[in-house]
């Protein structure tokens, strides 16, 4: 081969190899805007609502027009579609975090549930101002601005959680025998209802306290329920 053709072969390789740094770089750039708009969307529509929340003042904090805006997102639809999945992986990995942690301390399951729960007390103990709000919960109030999807991909993600909890309940139950006729699934439920009931609590109250003391609440009424 001759060195005129060893070094156009070169230079073809660098072009390839520089193509796709170019595009990485762009693709990181355009998902951090996105992620910085649902994360302004986020604390605007706990604090206010989803119809108090305009897309003008969305582009305006995170500091790009309105044509970036439905680059990223089509409508305030797809806003929230997007919104909600984020919310629910983040709540995901927290479970995973706490109850996973809490697992593989002990592998009695009622004392791997105790200890989960009381991981996830003193996480949102330490939450600066307390815990931000629901999201799920600011679906369900304002449900008709939403199309079937965003309500669909709502409630999914409770059951979710709530099929999550009662695999604990149910391993729990193979071992312990609860000591009052209870319906498994509703006792899984209460702690989706106690987190949600203590966000609002807490901030009718004013006291970010409460949610820290629910959890640990439902704790003592687990370790009560399943004592023998």
């Amino acid at each position: 081969m001759s060195e005129r053709a060893e070094d156009l072969d070169a230079a073809a390789l660098r072009q390839r190899e520089t193509v796709p740094t170019v595009k990485s770089s762009e693709t990181r750039k355009g998902a951090a805007t996105r992620d910085r708009i649902m994360e302004i969307a986020e604390a605007s529509v706990l604090a206010k609502g989803f119809a108090a929340t305009s897309i003008d003042e969305l582009i305006a904090e995170a500091g790009i027009t309105k044509s970036g805006f439905f680059y990223h997102f089509k409508d305030k639809n797809e806003l929230a579609r997007e919104m909600l999945r984020r919310y629910v992986a983040e709540n995901d990995q927290v479970f995973d975090d706490m109850f996973g942690r809490a697992r593989e301390l002990s592998d009695d399951p009622l004392q791997a549930f105790l200890l989960g729960l009381k991981f996830l007390s003193e996480l949102v103990r330490d939450l600066p101002g307390g815990h931000p709000g629901c999201l799920i919960a600011a679906v369900c109030y304002q449900e008709r601005l939403f199309d079937h999807e965003v309500l669909k991909l709502n409630s999914d993600s409770i059951r979710s959680w709530n099929a999550r909890f009662l695999e604990y309940i149910e391993e729990i139950a193979e071992v312990y025998s609860p000591r009052e006729p209870v319906a498994l699934a509703d006792v899984a439920n209460m702690l989706s209802c106690i987190m949600d009931g203590a966000i609002i609590m807490s901030k009718a109250l004013k006291d970010p306290r409460q949610l820290e003391r629910q959890i640990l609440a439902y704790r003592s009424y687990i370790k009560l329920l399943f004592s023998r």
